[in-house]
């Protein structure tokens, strides 16, 4: 009998990716999104229309399936709606974020500041300490959201934890930092913190099937969602430099960015890696695409898209707005500050 499948959310980045994971494996898939359909739908999947804030909308739509996804709950209202769904789902799962995390030092990424930074524990486990507090901003609420979803009875809730995401479709891609300057052909990029900056990443196909797993063995648990290698800053832009043939300079300074200078989206004073040893343990999880190859579909997906943009007359900022709306237009490539901290043109 073929196993039905709903993904709230299913248009983004991580829905996509487990929309064409599951439909390659003959699951019957179905999305649901608030209007914004993607052409990277596959046409074997399903897609359908409701707002997630219409529970009956979203009860009906994903009673009866094997696996519901969750790409987009937020908060304890989230998880209350999904709670309901006890006895009536095979396997849910739900997407949270590696940023739950509670630094030894009381600190977590939200009120990071280069001052004050969490001191995490390397690797970071599941079991380590999440942050609780009251504050109505993204961590603690997602935070909030997994404690509720853990202690709602009956509910085989699988809770996974990614970090910096990067995969086809993504809003907001990271690695657009390193392949815009070789698309510029920039002949250097200056990181700070001595371009050893760590922040986990997360490959959407890996995130993929990680929730197969999870759907394929429901159960309560919560799991890191990261690939497994852990590159410093000045290691992904290598990568990048070296996928795309592109011959540039890595300079590093120590401390934190000056004025803009030396920042990335990596760009952190203490390192974030989560371990992946509980998922391999309990699932037999194994990555599908190492982190080379993963940005080897970054760059595929990326360059095509911005020269589809182009050709519509629009520009890279029209492409990524949530990149423009945190960091600036330019914000990710201050060029002229770049040259003078090397002292010649770029």
């Amino acid at each position: 009998m073929t196993k039905t499948a709903l993904i709230i959310g299913g248009t983004g980045q991580i829905g996509l990716a487990a929309a064409a994971r599951l439909a390659t494996s003959d699951w019957a898939v179905t999305v649901a999104h608030r209007g914004q359909h993607s052409p990277a739908l596959s046409a074997d999947v399903r897609s359908i229309r409701f707002d997630r804030a219409d529970t009956a909308a979203l009860h009906a739509a994903a009673r009866g399936n094997d696996l519901v996804l969750d790409t987009v709950a937020y908060d304890t209202g989230h998880a209350d709606q999904l709670a309901r769904l006890a006895g009536d789902v095979g396997s849910l799962v739900v997407i949270s974020t590696g940023s739950v995390y509670l630094g030894r030092n009381g600190s977590y990424l939200d009120v990071a500041t280069d001052e004050v930074f969490p001191d995490f524990p390397v690797p970071l486990t599941e079991a380590d300490p999440t942050v609780d507090n009251a504050e109505q901003s993204y961590s603690p609420l997602k935070a909030a959201m997994e404690r509720r979803l853990l202690a709602a009875a009956d509910l085989p809730v699988s809770i996974l934890r990614p970090g910096a995401i990067h995969g086809p479709h993504s809003p907001a891609l990271r690695e657009w930092f390193f392949i815009k300057r070789v698309l510029d052909g920039r002949r250097r990029v200056v990181l700070a913190y001595d371009g050893a900056s760590r922040f986990a990443t997360s490959a959407t196909a890996n995130i993929a099937e990680l929730v197969s797993r999870c759907a394929e063995q429901p159960g309560r648990r919560v799991l890191n969602a990261v690939d497994d290698e852990a590159l410093t800053v000045a290691e992904i832009g290598r990568a990048v430099f070296d996928a795309m043939g592109h011959e540039a300079e890595i300079l590093c300074f120590a401390g934190p960015p000056r004025d803009g200078l030396g920042s990335s989206p990596w760009g952190l004073a203490n390192p974030i890696v989560l371990s992946m040893a509980a998922a391999r343990e309990q699932l037999g999880y194994a990555p599908v695409v190492s982190y080379a190859e993963g940005l080897a579909d970054d760059i595929r997906w990326v360059t095509d898209a911005v020269a589809a943009a182009e050709r519509r007359g629009e520009s890279w900022q029209q492409l990524f707005p949530s990149i423009v709306k945190r960091y600036g237009a330019n914000g990710w490539f201050p060029y002229a500050a770049e040259d003078a901290h090397a002292g010649s043109p770029g």
